[in-house]
């Protein structure tokens, strides 16, 4: 397992808008991060939040064309040109969405995957280690992170299975074997030990909504008690 700089980790902090608040879901395919994220977008409009919704690659004219040219490949894109394609997108998606739309007081930013997935897959399923994704990312804007980043966290067996139910066609990255998901869920649980005040791990095998009101609550420290988890 890598040793990652202290002076390297240092450099990411969530931005800085007083009353307003970023917050990444992330997981491996069937995780269910999708019904969890329009329950908690509901949540939150209710208690007046302006909430805006993002997914990765995306966000952007730029990142939705650059989502399409991934996902729909056909042939095998070297790990490296992944990374920056993906911090590309992330880019200008922080630059032209997310920092505009934070200067909104009360407004809060769900992104659909974040950094945390480049660390998972190209971090750790396509080999390029961690260090070399947060080097990346190092500098602003891509040094920005989010507030709270919630893990869906399911087995591998729970994951294929409801990817069997779906019955969907699989994208250029679903279409991976049974290795690059274990190496996933390894990446994901290395991420949650170099950022553990910002990932908050959800055991997502139980019902939806057992994981709905488990998200409440952590998203309620953030919002009613910042410093709970914005620090450290």
């Amino acid at each position: 397992m890598e040793n990652i700089k202290n002076d390297l980790l240092q450099r990411f902090r969530p931005p800085a808008f007083p009353g307003s608040y970023f917050i990444s879901f992330e997981g491996i395919e069937g995780a269910g991060k999708s019904t969890q994220i329009k329950n908690i977008m509901t949540y939150l409009e209710k208690m007046d939040f302006r909430v805006l919704l993002l997914r990765e690659p995306g966000g952007t004219i730029f990142g939705e064309k650059l989502r399409k040219a991934i996902l729909d490949t056909q042939t095998d894109l070297h790990p490296l040109a992944e990374a920056h394609l993906f911090a590309s997108a992330r880019a200008e998606m922080i630059h032209k969405v997310i920092l505009k739309e934070m200067e909104v007081p009360g407004t809060i930013i769900i992104s659909d995957r974040y950094i945390d997935s480049s660390l998972a897959y190209q971090g750790m399923a396509r080999g390029l280690g961690f260090e070399t994704i947060l080097n990346i990312h190092q500098h602003f804007p891509l040094s920005l992170v989010p507030h709270l980043t919630l893990y869906f966290k399911i087995d591998l067996k729970t994951s294929m299975e409801r990817q069997k139910t779906r019955n969907a066609p699989k994208d250029y990255f679903e279409a991976q074997g049974i290795d690059f998901y274990n190496n996933l869920i390894a990446g994901y649980e290395k991420s949650l030990e170099l950022f553990p005040h910002r990932i908050k791990c959800i055991n997502a095998i139980v019902s939806q909504e057992e994981i709905t009101e488990e998200v409440k609550l952590i998203i309620d420290q953030l919002i009613l008690q910042p410093t709970d988890i914005q620090e450290g």
